[in-house]
């Protein structure tokens, strides 16, 4: 969990560099493609087969990962990977809210609550940055906006995987309706949208091989794996760590400047995510 939230929080910093060579869009779209094509001929080797009966909660849980990660292309192209990153991984919340009214071994105690309260509290105050920080502007709270809407069908994913017949499916069937579902609806909203930009350097075609190999095919797999073995809540001890790598990675590679509210909302936000799923 550790290595995985080093390489989610580089995930939006990398589509950032990469933007004004290939559009954040696009390259979602072309790397779950890769890592689609990946994850098909490995399953063929194992002689694994999606399940009739999970078709459609499969549906559900693709269309809701696609959203995600239209959300986020969209988001990067108006505001900073750092803030896209804070908003993304408020998921761990909305999940625990969905999965509180759905499983008993999920419910929220009066901690939980109180770290729901702080994070939503530092959602509020957080948005202030995207207006008071460098460029800040109606722009920037809109991608601001779009990110926390991506957190929002990310913990939707989750809610979807853990509650549905997805919970007793291998995890390669699981990223397989994630990732046909993201290619789906990303490649030709690219395409409608225009932006289809894509350079081919060898920064490029770096960023595309992280992308789909690192982040698409093996984290995501790993991902689904450990959804079905541990409580969701046990797994989001480590996910206040993904938004904090990824503001890090994003002040030193990117050089993002932080506004002192945004500063002071993501630490509000990142200790409700710890209070809610600590174990």
């Amino acid at each position: 969990m550790l290595l995985l939230c080093l390489l989610w929080g580089l995930q939006q910093v990398s589509l950032k560099a990469a933007a004004d060579e290939a559009s954040p869009m696009l390259m979602v779209a072309l790397r779950s493609g890769v890592a689609l094509a990946l994850l098909a001929g490995l399953m063929r080797w194992r002689g694994e087969a999606p399940q009739r009966q999970r078709w459609r909660t499969g549906a559900v849980a693709g269309a809701l990962f696609g959203m995600e990660y239209l959300l986020v292309a969209e988001a990067l192209r108006l505001t900073q990977a750092s803030h896209v990153v804070i908003f993304l991984y408020t998921a761990p919340l909305f999940a625990a809210l969905g999965l509180h009214l759905r499983l008993p071994a999920e419910r929220l105690g009066g901690r939980q609550w109180v770290g729901i309260g702080l994070a939503f509290g530092g959602v509020a105050l957080a948005f202030l940055g995207g207006l008071d920080g460098p460029g800040g502007d109606s722009r920037a709270l809109l991608g601001d906006g779009l990110a926390l809407m991506a957190g929002m069908a990310w913990g939707a994913t989750t809610l979807t995987i853990r509650c549905t017949a997805l919970a007793a499916a291998p995890a390669t069937e699981t990223l397989l309706y994630q990732l046909l579902g993201a290619f789906l609806l990303l490649l030709p909203g690219a395409w409608l949208t225009g932006q289809w930009r894509f350079e081919p350097t060898v920064a490029v075609w770096a960023h595309l091989g992280f992308q789909s190999l690192v982040v698409s095919f093996a984290s995501f797999l790993t991902w689904c794996w450990l959804l079905r073995r541990y409580l969701a809540s046990r797994l989001g001890a480590f996910a206040f760590l993904t938004p904090l790598f990824g503001v890090m990675l994003g002040a030193w590679l990117l050089n993002e400047a932080l506004a002192p509210s945004f500063v002071a909302g993501s630490l509000l936000v990142l200790a409700g995510i710890v209070l809610v799923s600590k174990p």
